[in-house]
This record gives C-alpha cells, sequence and structure tokens, in this order.
C-alpha cells in the first residue's frame, strides 16, 4: 500500500464532472531496463509519440522491487539541462543533492522537483542504511520538458513531503485522489513547475469508478502501477479499454477522465494504483541526447561543451557517493 492513505470517505469529494469524457487512443506497456548503476525500471513512455506526451519527455516506473541486504542502487554523479525532474517516491527512501545547493531524502510519498535549466550535476542514491538492510523500493521518475525562454533558467530544489499533497476523494467516496502538483477541481498540488502541469496518484478501491475534471487544454495520461481496471467511458461514440498493471493510457481531448477498478483484484495488488498526469502542450522542436533536452543539435553540442568545462558548477566537497557495502 502506498504511504501515503487516508480513508477516503473522511474527505472532501469531487464535485460531479460534466463535459465530455476523453477517448482512449492506445494503450502501451513498455519494456523493462535498468537505469544508473543498476536498478529496474519500467520505460513507461516506450513506443509512444512526443505529440501525445509533450510537454513530458520520458518516464521510468523505478521498481517495485524487494531488495535484498546489499542490493539497493542508484545514480553516480551526472549532469542535466534543459528540463525538470520529477522523482516520486511511493515507497523506500532515495537521497538527492546537486551542484546548485539542492538536496535532502525523500521516503514514503515524498517528491523532489528539480529545475535543472541552464545546467546541474547531481546524485540520486538509497541511504547507506538501506543498502545494509534491503527492503521496498518503487518510484517514478519524470521528465518534464522546458520552454525554450525557459531552458537556461536558473536551477531550483523543491522538496515535497508526502503529508504537503492535497488529499480529496471520488464522487462516491470509494477512491482517494493525492494531487501532487497543479489542480483538479480547484484542489491545488504543492508542486511548482515552468511548463502548467497537473500530477495525481489515485488509489481506486476494487469496483470503484472516478470521472476527474481536466484541463481541455491539457494532454492526458494514466499509468497503472498495480492492479487491473478499464480506462474510458462505454458509451454511443466510445469503449472503455483495458487497463493492467504497467500500462500506459494516452487520452484523446475532452472534459474529463474516466477509470475503473476491476472488482476482482489478486491478493498482491487489492486496489488498482494510478499514476495521473497531464500538462500544456510546449509544441516546439525537442532535441535529446542523453541527459540534454534542448530545441537544436547546436544547443546540445554547446550543453556537452559546458559541462566538460565545468560549466554546470561543482561536486560539493561533502558529495554523496554510492555506498555499496
Amino acid at each position: 500500500m502506498p504511504a501515503v492513505f487516508r480513508d477516503p470517505m473522511t474527505l472532501e469529494r469531487l464535485a460531479l464532472a460534466d463535459g465530455r469524457a476523453r477517448t482512449v487512443k492506445s494503450v502501451t506497456y513498455g519494456p523493462q531496463a535498468y537505469e544508473g548503476e543498476g536498478f529496474p525500471v519500467t520505460r513507461a513512455f516506450a513506443g509512444v509519440s512526443y505529440a501525445d506526451l509533450d510537454p513530458f519527455i520520458h518516464m521510468d516506473e523505478m521498481g517495485e522491487v524487494e531488495y535484498a541486504p546489499l542490493e539497493p542502487r542508484g545514480t553516480a554523479w551526472h549532469p542535466h539541462r534543459g528540463f525538470e525532474t520529477f522523482t516520486y517516491m511511493i515507497e523506500g527512501t532515495f537521497q538527492h543533492q546537486d551542484s546548485h545547493g539542492g538536496g535532502g531524502t525523500i521516503n514514503d510519498g515524498a517528491t523532489q522537483y528539480m529545475t535543472a535549466g541552464k545546467g546541474v550535476l547531481h546524485i540520486e542514491t538509497p541511504p547507506q542504511e538501506l543498502v545494509m538492510s534491503g527492503g521496498l523500493f518503487h518510484g517514478i521518475q519524470l521528465w518534464i520538458n522546458l520552454p525554450s525562454h525557459a531552458k537556461m533558467s536558473n536551477p531550483n530544489y523543491q522538496s515535497l513531503e508526502g503529508e504537503q499533497v492535497k488529499l480529496i476523494a471520488s464522487q462516491d467516496g470509494a477512491s482517494l485522489i493525492r494531487v501532487i502538483a497543479g489542480e483538479i477541481d480547484g484542489h491545488v498540488g504543492p508542486g511548482k513547475s515552468f511548463t502548467p502541469i497537473t500530477i495525481a496518484h489515485i488509489t481506486l478501491a476494487p469496483g470503484a469508478s472516478v470521472s476527474i475534471p481536466w484541463n481541455p487544454l491539457f494532454n492526458a495520461l494514466a499509468y497503472s502501477l498495480e492492479g487491473n481496471g478499464r480506462v474510458g467511458e462505454d458509451g454511443p461514440a466510445s469503449q472503455s479499454v483495458e487497463f493492467k498493471s504497467g500500462g500506459l493510457a494516452v487520452f484523446g481531448h475532452g472534459d474529463r477522465i474516466v477509470i475503473t477498478a476491476d472488482i476482482n483484484q489478486d491478493s498482491r495488488t487489492p486496489n488498482l494504483e494510478v499514476f495521473l498526469l497531464g500538462g500544456q502542450p510546449i509544441r516546439e522542436p525537442v532535441v535529446a541526447y542523453g541527459p540534454f533536452v534542448m530545441n537544436s543539435k547546436a544547443e546540445i553540442i554547446a550543453a556537452m561543451e559546458d559541462y566538460q568545462y565545468g560549466r554546470f558548477g561543482q561536486i560539493p566537497e561533502d558529495a554523496l557517493q554510492p555506498f555499496h557495502g
């Protein structure tokens, strides 16, 4: 179960959502891979066009994995430029440090939100005690594009604790909605970004259905963290689509998003857990190379040169380093 949980029946509920339900354009399942020093991820956006993802660039589901002692892994020091990183720890612990003074420890429902802007060096790694003991590790890392006028902005870091997220319930009180960034039905989450976005984590009880009002100017994506259900609304002009663990749903245009949990869930994942996200498309050229996301090849070359010449800042003297036991 996600660390941040409240009985939905005790919370304020969404208003009834009207307008046109968004149709489902596709549901895809990304491949498995390894990131950083070797932690397992699912490449959630694999095979989906940037036109459908915009303003998002890349998303990995980290885990879910139960590490044995000495198994946990993170990343070494590495650069970024031209976008924002959003790391959401559903369960487990990660440490962050960067070359512009940002840093801290996030765990159990917290988020670290870093604006790389004109350039930053950073590290994300499990703490020594987690490496020694092992334990559960499950999270999301998302890359959010920056518009051209903000790509060379100053780096920034936000630490969002789990208790800061806005908690609301679905219309029937059977689903818990955690608004992490942006707003849903006037309920505002703590995360702030250059690009207008909305990010939420939803827990649907077996058989529950939620209709979420959604900014018609935003795109809309839903990722199934755990459990089984359907996305979309059945009607004369639309049909819902099966939605299983590890699936990414891309929605078409409309005013609301409909998600329904199957009545029968397996014993390991009693609920349907959904990571819901959308934002205002930037609609600018994107040239990405490794940790750099810019608008042209010339800007990528400049980023590589600036990194090589130390213009992204310096690794602090008291720098975190990966701990392997």
